[in-house]
């Protein structure tokens, strides 16, 4: 979880009504219009230019700048040295003016900036605009990016009161801008660029032009096709001959011929993509209108990749109907490459899935080659969730593998407050600029710990000398006072429910007091790991999670592997149970007691580890936040580790001091 530093390039855009007709639709039928006005936002030839301009924190020494002198390319000459920062850049401070020091733009309608890639390596700069919050509003951001190969020009387009692929954000307020950021991602070979222009222009209202592949149609009412959902069929159905498929009323005819391989239909959205993540199954309700058994296959198709075709355990008869559902989760779960030891994110062949479920492109129904010919009526396509997960009887109880094992921390949260001989409250937060860490935001009642976020002002760790943020939240983990190298680490929670929302489930280095300092102690080199054990990202929905290992440090050496596309469905109380097997040269994740995930190679950590819990926001392919959906509680119920004996060690257990 520490290392994610991925830039986000998000494009969910649900709110269409803006594009009335599509901008991309029009077309010009008159002289064109008179070329729109535009204002400098910055001057790079001002005299205090290099005083209003400077790196942004934690890059000074990487990064230099200085203004063009030739009169053929004007602007910003930068350049970027390798180093540790994440988004190395520079952050512009206008002079003060009228207004204050900002930069009032109200009277056009988006920004531009400019930007020539002068370097060897492509570069993937963005442009951040910000309010700071005063009397008229809270404090915000918007950011827009673009992509720039060698040699190039770009153009970065943001449009306040939108982000990341213009995504609905924050609102900006266009007459107080007080600081613009220029920056890249992260980067282990030198990149130079020039910052030609930074322009407000546009009208004010004008409309906000989206690509129909960005956008993310949710289902009304969970239907994808039936209950009244009007179709498009030359936009939304493709055949594979000798199928054919045609509407009538309101369900799709679809006739297969005689073993013929191939054939198949394909119902996709009218435009864009569909947004899914509010279920985990699709459902078709079929009816068999032909004179033979009928026994199709389904598949859900994502922009990544699809799902698990699905198949009927018994033929629908003629004259009769029957569903056929394809889950989300994958029939088999992920398998990384065996031995490896290198950062690798695609599992060995025919294990794992990279259906995405916010990004579905079509539903394919196809034939099986050895049926004889078909006709059948889709009579409604529906988005659903399976029956609450039934976990073994296992769970809960001991590890999933048989062995002598004996339970060497159980955690139940009973009573009212934190069991600090076990857990700590504070720590350094590495994961957002936003969040503080409360004791008081660590809350044990009704045999639960919940890690509450909140908008609530307060100072980090409830220490007047550490940073002030307007959100708290809560924080536990074990350094210092708890570690175990090998065993099976379980809980049982209850994710966070609102956007941008950050829980997390893992294991961190802690190899004592007698290592030195703490960055030498949680250093995840020299043999040791991060164990995401479960990783959420509130973008995703309910039913999808991160399993990840990380290791090597998370600076240029930095390796990962693991999935991104987990799927599972909570059980009838509305808890997930996600659990670790950790054995030497091997890591196996379990979740409602089924295996997910596992990779053996030599690199999976052999050093002690401490448990951690997190509820921060941000990640690496997340929304922003809503104050609407706050608070927002990360549910602990249990915390339970189990030992095998013969692997114990006395690097096991509590320790103190920390």
């Amino acid at each position: 979880m520490k290392s994610k530093s991925i830039l986000v390039l998000a494009a969910l855009l649900p709110v269409l009504s803006q594009l009335t007709p599509p901008l991309w639709a029009q077309t010009e039928t008159t002289a064109p219009a008179p070329a729109t006005p535009s204002f400098p936002m910055v001057d790079f030839g001002a005299a205090d230019i290099l005083d209003r301009i400077a790196p942004t924190p934690g890059t000074e020494g990487q990064i230099t700048f200085e203004p063009s002198s030739d009169p053929a390319a004007p602007g910003l000459n930068v350049t970027i040295q390798p180093g540790k920062a994440n988004y190395p850049g520079l952050e512009y401070n206008p002079p003060k003016g009228p207004n204050g020091a900002v930069i009032d733009i109200s009277k056009y309608g988006h920004i531009e900036a400019v930007i020539v890639n002068t370097g060897s390596v492509a570069i993937f700069p963005a442009l951040r605009v910000d309010n700071r919050e005063n009397a008229n509003g809270p404090s915000g951001t918007n950011t827009e990016t673009t992509a720039v190969k060698p040699g190039a020009k770009s153009k970065i387009t943001l449009f306040p009161g939108y982000a990341y692929g213009k995504k609905p954000s924050f609102k900006l307020r266009t007459a107080e801008i007080y600081k613009m950021l220029v920056f890249t991602s992260k980067t282990a070979e030198p990149q130079s660029y020039r910052i030609e222009s930074i322009v407000a222009t546009g009208t004010v209202g004008e409309p906000v032009p989206v690509n129909p592949e960005t956008v993310r149609v949710k289902p009304k009412d969970s239907y994808l096709l039936g209950n009244g959902i009007a179709v498009d069929a030359p936009k939304q159905i493709s055949v594979l001959a000798p199928a054919e498929a045609a509407f009538e009323g309101d369900a799709l005819k679809i006739s297969f011929a005689e073993k013929k391989p191939g054939q198949a239909v394909v119902y996709k959205p009218a435009l864009g993509r569909w947004d899914l993540r509010e279920g985990v199954q699709v459902t078709v309700k079929l009816k068999n209108i032909g004179q033979t058994p009928l026994s199709p296959r389904l598949q859900i198709l994502s922009n990544p990749g699809p799902t698990d075709v699905a198949t009927l355990s018994t033929p629908i008869a003629p004259g009769a109907e029957g569903e056929l559902s394809a889950t989300f989760v994958a029939g088999t779960p992920w398998v990384g490459i065996k031995d490896s030891v290198k950062t690798e994110w695609n599992g060995e062949p025919n294990t794992g899935t990279k259906f995405t479920s916010d990004a579905v492109s079509g539903v394919k129904i196809s034939a099986n080659p050895a049926d004889a010919a078909q006709t059948f009526v889709v009579e409604s396509i529906k988005l659903g969730v399976p029956a609450p997960a039934v976990l073994p009887d296992w769970v809960g109880k001991r590890p999933p593998v048989e062995g002598d094992w004996v339970k060497t921390f159980d955690e139940e949260f009973d009573g009212t407050s934190i069991d600090e001989t076990k857990w700590n409250v504070y720590g350094d937060n590495y994961w957002d600029k936003r969040s503080h860490f409360s004791k008081a935001n660590v809350i044990v009642g009704g045999g639960v710990a919940r890690l509450h976020y909140e908008k609530k002002t307060g100072f980090h760790n409830d220490d007047p000398s550490k940073k002030q943020t307007d959100y708290a939240t809560g924080f536990l983990d074990t350094y210092g006072k708890w570690v175990q190298r090998y065993g099976y680490f379980e809980s049982r929670m209850k994710t966070t429910k609102g956007p941008g929302m950050w829980p997390a489930f893992w294991l961190m280095p802690d190899r004592g007091v007698q290592a030195g300092p703490q960055w030498k102690r949680a250093d995840t080199r020299n043999g040791a790991m991060e164990f995401d054990i479960y990783e959420y990202l509130g973008r995703w929905g309910q039913y999808r999670y991160n399993i990840a290992m990380h290791w090597d440090g998370y600076d240029k050496d930095h390796k990962q592997t693991g999935s991104t596309t987990n799927y599972i469905v909570p059980d009838k109380d509305g808890f997930i149970t996600i659990g670790l097997l950790w054995t030497p040269g091997k890591a196996v994740y379990y979740a409602n007691g089924k295996v997910m995930l596992e990779w053996e190679s030599p690199r999976i950590s052999s050093i002690e580890s401490d448990i951690m819990f997190t509820n921060v926001t941000g990640g690496w392919d997340n929304n922003g936040i809503d104050d609407s959906q706050m608070p927002d509680d990360y549910v602990l119920d249990y915390v339970r580790v189990w030992q095998l004996k013969e692997l114990a060690s006395a690097v096991d257990g509590p320790k103190s001091p920390k």
